[in-house]
C-alpha cells in the first residue's frame, strides 16, 4: 500500500509533539547542591555527604530556607525529611510548593513542633489564586524524628494528592467547573524552610520556643521531582503521555480505604467540618464529590 504523499509530514509533526511532551517532562532527583538556592539564613544551611542530604538549623539569629531551581507545573514530587528532635515547640518545619504571583497558589506540607513526648502535627494548607482557608491537621503514625520519612506531593490536573510514606491522607479534587479554586495554571517551585512560629505554631501560640536548645536541626535527603518542566511554555504540561504516570492518577480501591483510616484516626482537623468558622455556608468544595 503506497503512502499519500504528506504521510511523511504528518508522522514527522508527531515526532516532534511526542519529544516535546517527553522532554518537558523529566525525572530530577538528589543533589541540593545543583537543584536548590538558598533563600534566607545562609549561616543555617548545611550541605552534607556532598550534597545529598541537606541540614536546615534554627537559632536565635535565623532560621532557614532554600527553593528549588526549576519550576514544575504538575507532577510527582517527594522529599524525604527527618525532623527537628526533642522539644521542639514553636518550631515550624515545612516541604511545600508555591507560585510566585501575587494571587498565588501553594501546596503545603508544615509540620508543627511540640513539648517532648507530644506528638508531631501535620498541618496541610492549599491555596489558589492567593485564596488559602483549606487547612487539614493530621497525627502521625510514627515518630517523624527518628528516622527519614517520605513526603510526596501528586499533583495532576484531576487531583492533588498528599501521601506519607505512600500512604494517602489528603485527597483535594480539581472543581474549577463548579467554582471553586485548584491550581492548575501557575508553575510552582519547591520550598523548605525551618523558622519560628512560637505565636501560633503549639497548642495555638500556648507553648513558647526554648531557645536554650538551639540549634534546631531539620534534615532533607531524596529529593525527587517526576514533573513537567514548563519552561515559559505551559501548554507543554497540558497534555498526557505514556511517559507520565501521575498525569491522570487517582486513588485506587485500595488508596481509598487507607485514606479514610487515616481521617477517621489521625485527622484532628478538617475546615470543612468548621461550621463556626464558616457561618455563611463551608467552601463550595467541601460540598462537592
Amino acid at each position: 500500500m503506497a503512502l499519500r504523499p504528506n504521510t511523511p509530514k504528518l508522522f514527522f509533526q508527531f515526532l516532534v509533539t511526542l519529544v516535546t511532551i517527553s522532554s518537558a517532562t523529566k525525572f530530577v532527583s538528589g543533589n541540593f547542591y545543583q537543584l536548590f538556592d538558598t533563600i534566607w539564613g545562609d549561616q543555617n544551611v548545611q550541605y552534607q555527604d556532598g550534597g545529598d542530604v541537606l541540614a536546615l538549623l534554627m537559632d536565635t539569629h535565623s532560621g532557614s530556607a532554600i527553593v528549588s531551581k526549576h519550576e514544575y507545573l504538575f507532577g510527582r514530587i517527594t522529599m524525604q525529611m527527618k525532623l527537628v528532635s526533642g522539644n521542639s515547640a514553636g518550631t515550624v518545619t515545612t516541604f511545600y510548593l508555591a507560585s510566585s504571583a501575587e494571587s498565588h497558589d501553594e501546596v503545603d506540607f508544615e509540620f508543627l513542633g511540640n513539648q517532648s513526648g507530644n506528638p508531631y502535627i501535620l498541618h496541610t494548607n492549599i491555596f489558589a489564586q492567593g485564596k488559602g482557608d483549606r487547612e487539614m491537621q493530621f497525627y502521625l503514625w510514627f515518630d517523624p524524628t527518628a528516622d527519614f520519612h517520605n513526603y510526596t506531593l501528586i499533583w495532576n490536573p484531576l487531583n492533588l494528592i498528599f501521601l506519607v510514606d505512600d500512604v494517602p491522607i489528603r485527597l483535594f479534587r480539581n472543581h474549577l467547573a463548579a467554582g471553586a479554586g485548584f491550581p492548575h495554571d501557575q508553575p510552582m517551585r519547591v520550598y523548605c524552610s525551618l523558622w519560628d512560629a512560637e505565636d501560633w505554631a503549639t497548642e495555638g501560640g500556648l507553648v513558647k520556643t526554648d531557645w536554650t536548645q538551639v540549634p534546631f536541626t531539620a534534615y532533607y535527603k531524596g529529593f525527587d521531582a517526576d514533573a513537567c518542566y514548563p519552561d515559559y511554555d505551559y501548554s507543554k504540561c497540558q497534555w498526557s503521555s505514556a511517559w507520565t504516570p501521575w498525569f491522570n492518577q487517582e486513588l485506587d480501591n485500595g488508596q481509598i480505604w487507607n485514606l479514610k483510616w487515616v481521617n477517621d484516626n489521625l485527622k484532628i482537623y478538617d475546615y470543612c467540618e468548621d461550621t463556626k468558622r464558616f457561618p455563611d455556608g463551608l467552601p463550595k468544595e467541601c460540598t462537592l464529590p
